[in-house]
């Protein structure tokens, strides 16, 4: 595979490169922002809808201004796919098509990672670890949202797993995102939890930054 022709430093290690952490400025402040304002309490809102997709958004600009390539392309529209879905699940009765986009910004994430190397051995613990909590939330949810959350939580699985088999921050990322929505979902479905709103918007933020990052990083080479 060449490098180059990946967007991907030579390196398997994250590319030297100084401008980067002024880059990422706008992430760290608008994540900063987000967190001091927590709009998240306030009624459903278009100010609530920005804060909270800037963060997303300033990464989406963050590839695209330091990172070129067929991977960081996926992964910048991934991203925005994923802005959108933050807008959407600001108002509840938008949360199906929230759900939607999230779907496709997993797709995306998917086709980014790839399917090399395969990494069969990492597929039964996702989907061990994945079938319970699934079953569990099945029992709680209308029957008109079961086609969109099972649909959504085989996108989720599947990005886990392709997470898991690239490595790097990608691996870090693709976990993260997955704590992310299981505590979502249970908070959203099944009982109410403590604080669940900053556990979801903490390990989400964190989880499209180490995505991001993975497009500095080669993929893991290892095949089974």
């Amino acid at each position: 595979m060449d490098a180059r022709k990946e967007g991907l430093p030579r390196n398997p290690h994250f590319a030297v490169q100084p401008h980067l952490g002024r880059c990422l400025s706008p992430f760290f402040l608008t994540c900063a922002i987000y967190f001091l304002l927590w709009i998240p309490e306030d009624p459903p809102s278009w100010v609530g809808a920005l804060v909270k997709c800037l963060p997303v958004l300033c990464l989406a600009g963050f590839l695209r201004a330091c990172s070129r390539g067929y991977y960081s392309s996926l992964l910048q529209v991934a991203l925005l796919f994923s802005a959108c879905g933050d807008v959407f699940l600001i108002w509840p009765e938008a949360f199906p098509y929230g759900v939607a986009a999230f779907t496709k910004a997993q797709l995306l994430y998917i086709w980014a990672f790839g399917l090399r190397p395969l990494q069969l051995g990492l597929l039964l613990p996702v989907v061990l670890a994945s079938l319970p909590f699934y079953c569990l939330l099945l029992l709680h949810l209308s029957p008109d949202m079961v086609l969109l959350l099972t649909a959504y939580t085989l996108a989720l699985a599947t990005m886990l797993w392709r997470g898991l088999a690239r490595g790097g921050s990608a691996r870090w990322g693709a976990q993260l995102f997955t704590i992310s929505d299981t505590v979502l979902a249970c908070n959203t479905f099944i009982q109410p939890l403590p604080h669940a709103r900053l556990v979801v918007m903490a390990t989400y933020y964190a989880a499209q930054f180490l995505i991001s990052l993975s497009a500095f990083q080669s993929p893991r080479l290892k095949t089974n």
